[in-house]
């Protein structure tokens, strides 16, 4: 079995952070998106993995796998265009051939593991398995309808009345038939091939097509106020403390906090969980539970708490942020004079609540 990871589109839905770099590099808790997917793809023993790259974001994606300590065998393709999932199987025909393929949604956090998902696929060998979560409010997601056996008997994509409240979480296994049913679709009215067209296309077929309900958490790190959540529940569920950094006589380091080397930590107090990347500076300062604070940051005279903040950025003396998210190498301070005035350079999609 091989797997794709699917590492290309444009992340519009989080701009402005995704005009300078892709969705699924984005970190929760200092760690790409993606690198998490990866995790879960070696946990589950497979070797080989396509990942689908689009031309705008490709050379970013490649430097961020780099290093692959997963030891994967990595294969990448370049989708030119964004023309639906579909398309980008088709896309990987070639390096999928006869074989059943995970294929797994790059920006997708979720909190277990998917031996299990991968393992019933082998026992049960349906055309396709598909990973199901209940959700409060289905209407945007893709919806299945499913039997009591698990069997899927339909799939709606966003239905204004669902006809249940599984919604589509965005990983997938396929055996090879699913190449055929690609071929028989047509464009969608958005002018993409859809994955749920494909895979309707098998059921109309007859053939087996088994859901696999998700017990855990799923997080679609696509929105602002995603993001923020998935950095919450990585960061409650696996931080833990770990101490590189210099901390003065002066300051207090509370619970579950991972300080990487360089750090340096005077007069002030970092609660956990918070993880601070290497080279970071924090004085006379508070960092708040639920914050990740990247690599080379400089935090002085101000109070973070459930933030997201990313390489090189600058805070000082900015009062109290909460719920932000802060991209690479930006500036938040207040200077000494003119209290009332606000100074703003704020680039397209930016968002700013005073």
């Amino acid at each position: 079995m091989k797997a794709l990871v699917l590492a290309g589109g444009t992340g519009t839905r989080l701009r402005p952070l995704t005009y300078t770099m892709p969705k699924q590099l984005i970190p929760v808790a200092n760690r790409p998106i993606l690198h998490y997917v990866m995790d879960q793809v070696a946990r589950a023993r497979i070797t080989e993995a396509g990942v689908i790259l689009s031309p705008e974001t490709g050379a970013a994606v490649r430097e961020a796998l780099a290093p692959n300590p997963w030891g994967l065998e990595l294969t990448y393709i370049l989708q030119e265009r964004p023309l639906g999932l579909a398309h980008a199987v088709k896309t990987a025909q070639n390096f999928l051939r006869d074989e059943p393929f995970l294929m797994y949604l790059g920006d997708n956090l979720i909190g277990q593991g998917i031996d299990g998902f991968v393992d019933a696929f082998h026992q049960s060998k349906p055309e396709a398995l598909l990973l199901l979560k209940e959700v409060s409010d289905p209407r945007s997601f893709g919806v299945a309808e499913v039997d009591p056996d698990g069997r899927i008997r339909r799939l709606v994509e966003k239905p204004s009345e669902p006809p249940s409240h599984l919604a589509l979480v965005g990983v997938y296994l396929f055996s090879p038939s699913i190449h055929g049913a690609i071929g028989k679709i047509k464009p969608s009215w958005r002018g993409e091939l859809e994955i749920t067209d494909a895979i309707q296309h098998l059921l109309e077929g007859g053939q087996a097509i088994q859901s696999y309900i998700l017990k855990s958490w799923w997080l679609d790190a696509g929105k602002k106020d995603d993001l923020l959540e998935a950095n919450r529940v990585v960061l409650d569920e696996w931080a833990s403390r770990e101490i590189r950094g210099s901390v003065d006589g002066d300051s207090r380091v509370v619970g579950r906090v991972v300080l990487d080397g360089g750090t340096q930590v005077r007069r002030s107090e970092v609660r956990g969980p918070v993880v601070v990347g290497a080279g970071t500076v924090i004085e006379d300062a508070f960092i708040g539970p639920y914050s990740s604070i990247g690599r080379q940051c400089t935090i002085k005279a101000s109070a973070l708490e459930h933030c997201v903040v990313l390489d090189g950025v600058r805070v000082e003396g900015a009062g109290r942020l909460e719920d932000s998210i802060l991209g690479r190498n930006a500036v938040v301070c207040r200077q000494s004079r003119n209290h009332q005035a606000v100074r703003l350079l704020i680039g397209d999609d930016a968002e700013v609540v005073l």
